[in-house]
């Protein structure tokens, strides 16, 4: 039963189907969507540009 649970757990993670039921959980404007991309897309950077300093 342990083996089952463990194996169900991976095969989730793996297929991130945790990542697309919160993506799907509630509407979001597009705007909203694309404003949450755009603050996504300069965190990553910021963090980039961050590594390549040290």
């Amino acid at each position: 039963m342990e083996n089952a649970l463990r194996r169900f757990k991976r095969k989730v993670q793996q297929e991130d189907i945790i990542k697309e039921i919160k993506k799907h959980s509630y509407y979001m404007k597009p705007g909203e969507k694309r404003r949450a991309k755009q603050a996504l897309s300069r965190k990553r950077l910021r963090k980039k540009q961050r590594r390549e300093l040290d």
